[in-house]
């Protein structure tokens, strides 16, 4: 099975199109003020009106209460919501109760992290997916970092990766993890919040690359 791929971050319709034409499975939306990437929910309605059938919309979100999601839910149509903050299982089982959405958590690996047992935690609690990041001490995911590949677990729940990827090696990437998927926002920009369409052509090519070799 071909690994999944999801743009993160996209501001602009016509980035849109670059990532459709390209063929990613998945397009997030960041709904975090203090992200670069952010985007309301009027601009992320209207922006939703050029992806096709067949391609997920996902809204991320950072430390949001279950009405706040549901705000935006009730303005911006949303396929899965993405938990990006600290959010523990609980808070998790609220949204999903509140907001009728399949989600997945992002877990940063920290240095001392028990990352399995923190996998579990989530999966219990209903989660579709789990997104591993890069930890860093102040930034809620966009980091531009990676951490250790090799410690990437092998779990029964769709693992996505996250955290430094870049056209030039999500191919390693893919091939050193078996992730179900990958995510991706800076290592497709020209600048934060500006996708490059030559980037994310050659990104899902290591994509296509990295799954025939898994």
């Amino acid at each position: 099975m071909r690994t999944r791929a999801k743009i993160c971050g996209i501001t602009r319709s016509q980035d849109i199109l670059s990532v459709v034409q390209a063929g990613a499975d998945a397009i997030g939306f960041v709904f975090f003020p203090p992200s670069p990437r952010h985007v309301s929910p009027t601009l992320a309605q209207q922006l939703i009106e050029n992806i096709p059938p067949y391609v997920q919309v996902v809204g991320l979100f950072v430390n949001a209460s279950a009405a706040e999601i549901q705000t935006t839910l009730d303005r911006v149509a949303l396929d899965v919501i993405q938990l990006h903050g600290d959010e523990t299982p609980e808070q998790c089982q609220e949204i999903a109760r509140v907001c009728k959405r399949r989600w997945y958590k992002a877990i940063q690996v920290k240095p001392d992290l028990d990352v399995i047992a923190e996998i579990q935690r989530y999966q219990r609690a209903g989660a579709s997916a789990i997104l591993l990041d890069a930890w860093h001490p102040e930034l809620k995911g966009g980091t531009g970092h990676q951490f250790d590949w090799s410690k990437f677990p092998q779990i029964d729940i769709p693992l996505i990766l996250a955290g430094g990827l870049t056209p030039e090696n999500v191919e390693e990437a893919i091939q050193t993890t078996h992730a179900y998927a990958v995510d991706v926002s800076g290592g497709v920009e020209s600048a934060k919040g500006i996708k490059d369409q030559q980037l994310i052509e050659r990104f899902m090519q290591g994509v296509q690359r990295g799954s025939a070799k898994r």
